[in-house]
């Protein structure tokens, strides 16, 4: 790839030392760690961290040095979103010495941050992975649907409710997102939009409920696509003739053919790279939605493949639910004697029968799905005792 650019990466570690512990952030740890710099759409870049952040005034003048920069930007905040304790509603990103009483003077006001990165000219990204407590959730819950956490910048990623112990391992988004970057797409061209690594992570993320979905605006070319072809040599000039001979009649050869991924996707999950195999066969599948459309044999047979990749994790309740949906698209096109279908029903029974305390939610779904096919007596049977045991909802 050819990007004559240079840029900049900046993480932003907003975990104020109350969180941190002993403890470095991990997912600021796993950014750093995954070679940032190849992230940019750009022939060389600055990777600049800020692992401990003290005094907004430090950090502001980091954010003005990366703005300087002429080639892409992306700026990927981690740690907490904090609101005042008292007088002020102002969202700010907690600092290392920043706690509820004192983060109006020792963090970042959001709207710094905005400020500063709208001064950069060249293509710019705020990727944002970061948690918020009950007191500050209703004002960062206010700010991302009114658009204000964004002030017109492309800004994707979460904000998920912070949990009652430290995390020990990176956050699930940026952990999708990551493995997204690094597989890339292999129709995208040179550069990725992130609205798709986006999709591809929540996809993969297992989030948990009322996560915060952070998608704004549209990013220039700021994302590097590692899957991109390299480009074609360019061919020698042609050797001139004192005459020119008339030009032969040439049968154009034949395309290539396309590189089967599943080879690939599936050697990555047998040596237990699961998260880099889900990555790929999402990315494949986008490119099969937007060739042949959501109904098509082309897109189904992602849906199997992903059924399979979530039964080779020991995921069960969600390859239950794809093979599901991939019997329900076969009984749409083929009718209830179709026998794909049979087959993708008989792999969502067997999924289901090995999904535990979640089988009773899932089997409302299978036993409609068998219940359209015929001679499915004893499954139906199998799947209704199986709702026959489970406990009665308790109303609230």
């Amino acid at each position: 790839m050819d990007h004559p650019t240079h840029g900049c990466v900046l993480l932003l570690d907003g975990t104020p030392d109350g969180r941190r512990g002993a403890l470095q952030n991990p997912t600021a740890h796993a950014i750093a760690g995954a070679s940032p710099r190849g992230f940019l759409a750009a022939a060389s870049a600055d990777v600049v961290q800020l692992p401990a952040m003290a005094g907004p005034q430090s950090v502001l003048a980091y954010l003005q040095d990366a703005v300087r920069v002429p080639g892409p930007l992306l700026v990927w905040v981690t740690g907490h979103l904090m609101v005042p304790a008292r007088r002020s509603t102002e969202l700010h990103l907690a600092l290392r010495e920043s706690t509820a009483a004192t983060v109006r003077y020792t963090g970042l006001p959001w709207e710094w941050l905005l400020r500063a990165l709208r001064e950069h000219a060249g293509p710019t990204l705020l990727l944002v992975d970061a948690e918020a407590d009950d007191h500050a959730w209703p004002h960062v819950s206010a700010a991302a649907r009114d658009g204000r956490l964004a002030g017109g910048l492309p800004l994707c990623g979460v904000v998920t409710p912070t949990p009652d112990r430290p995390a020990q391992e990176a956050g699930p988004y940026t952990r999708s997102f990551l493995t997204a970057l690094s597989v890339g797409h292999p129709a995208a061209g040179p550069t990725l939009d992130p609205a798709l690594l986006h999709q591809l992570a929540l996809a993969q993320a297992g989030l948990p409920e009322g996560f915060l979905d952070l998608r704004h605006g549209t990013a220039g070319p700021v994302l590097a696509n590692r899957a991109a072809p390299a480009p074609a040599a360019a061919a020698p000039p042609a050797a001139v003739s004192a005459a020119p001979a008339p030009a032969p009649v040439t049968v154009p050869a034949p395309a290539p053919e396309e590189e089967d991924p599943l080879p690939r996707i599936l050697a990555a999950a047998q040596a237990g790279r699961h998260n880099e195999a889900a990555a790929m066969a999402a990315a494949w599948e986008q490119q099969a939605l937007r060739r042949h459309g959501p109904h098509s044999p082309q897109a189904g047979l992602w849906i199997e493949v992903r059924a399979d990749l979530a039964r080779l994790a020991g995921d069960h309740p969600r390859a239950a639910e794809l093979w599901m949906s991939a019997a329900s698209q076969h009984l749409a096109r083929g009718g209830p004697d179709d026998t794909e279908a049979l087959a993708a029903l008989k792999r969502a029974h067997y999924c289901w029968q090995h999904s535990g305390d979640r089988a009773s939610r899932l089997a409302p779904a299978l036993l409609a799905l068998w219940e359209r096919v015929p001679d499915s007596v004893g499954a139906a049977a199998d799947v209704r005792a199986r709702l026959q045991e489970a406990p009665p909802a308790v109303s609230r």
